[in-house]
């Protein structure tokens, strides 16, 4: 009889093992399309294809929101999967963005346009090694969650993208030019290991009375990638950096109430 449960109970655990090794394949695969696409922007950089250079790096983006949305939602979360997300973004979000801004631009100036690049790419690997020891640190108070310490790293490659993508759209040329360019790509990387809190999007939660109007936005923005690409993708890098003064004051009106009911129960516990 044992022999017979035992017997049983076999191909029901090849499956759970098949489909836990499904669940954190799916995640990595779809990280690992993003590092192709990133690398392939690359590549059409160099051709001076540029606007397909943007949109494979746009996807790169999509593909990063959803990797980590699927490995939550499939269990398939590893420490594999996070270290290897890091390293992903490091080249589709740090070196294939500069690298097009270089080819387009920075490249007239000789090696400072170089060495400016090269900074963009030192500070988004800082950044992003920052944000691996955040996410492990387990003292941080829930609410923090939904910020971010610095601008995330896609955020950082449609804004350094920017100049670019705009140049797409109006044909203006002054929008080239090296001496535009340096100090934006500076700004950019200084925001990036700066300690400014940003919003972190892919915490936010939607009430059940704006789903409707959450849904119709989505499909408004979509119509506007397919019919006007590149002013919907500069509009919304620009409503990304225009959101940072109400991070930082939302982030901390929230401080200091931690603060306050953290007095308080001092207090309260000393008076006891």
């Amino acid at each position: 009889m044992t022999k017979k449960l035992r017997g049983k109970s076999l191909p029901s655990t090849r499956k759970e093992l098949r489909r836990e090794r499904l669940n954190s394949l799916l995640p990595n695969a779809i990280t690992m399309l993003g590092l192709c696409s990133g690398l392939t922007a690359i590549k059409f950089g160099l051709q001076q294809k540029w606007e397909i250079s943007i949109l494979l790096i746009g996807l790169a983006a999509l593909l990063d929101t959803l990797d980590g949305r699927m490995a939550r939602l499939m269990g398939g979360q590893t420490e594999l999967g996070g270290q290897l997300d890091s390293l992903v973004d490091s080249i589709s979000f740090g070196v294939a963005p500069v690298m097009l801004i270089y080819f387009w631009s920075l490249n007239n100036v000789g090696g400072i346009g170089w060495a400016i690049a090269t900074l963009f790419v030192v500070c988004c690997v800082l950044r992003l090694a920052r944000f691996n020891v955040a996410s492990a640190d387990t003292e941080l108070p829930p609410w923090a969650g939904g910020y971010f310490s610095g601008v995330p790293a896609p955020a950082a490659a449609g804004m350094i993208l920017l100049p670019l993508m705009l140049s797409v759209e109006t044909k203006w040329h002054f929008l080239q030019s090296a001496w535009l360019n340096l100090p934006w790509t500076v700004m950019i990387s200084a925001m990036m290991i700066a300690p400014i809190p940003t919003y972190s999007f892919k915490r936010i939660r939607v009430s059940k009375n704006l789903v409707t109007v959450s849904l119709a936005g989505v499909a408004l923005f979509a119509a506007a990638l397919v019919t006007e690409p590149w002013l919907s993708l500069s509009a919304l890098t620009i409503a990304f950096a225009v959101s940072i003064p109400f991070s930082y004051l939302s982030f901390k009106r929230k401080q200091n109430e931690e603060l306050s009911r953290s007095s308080i129960d001092e207090t309260g516990s000393k008076d006891s």
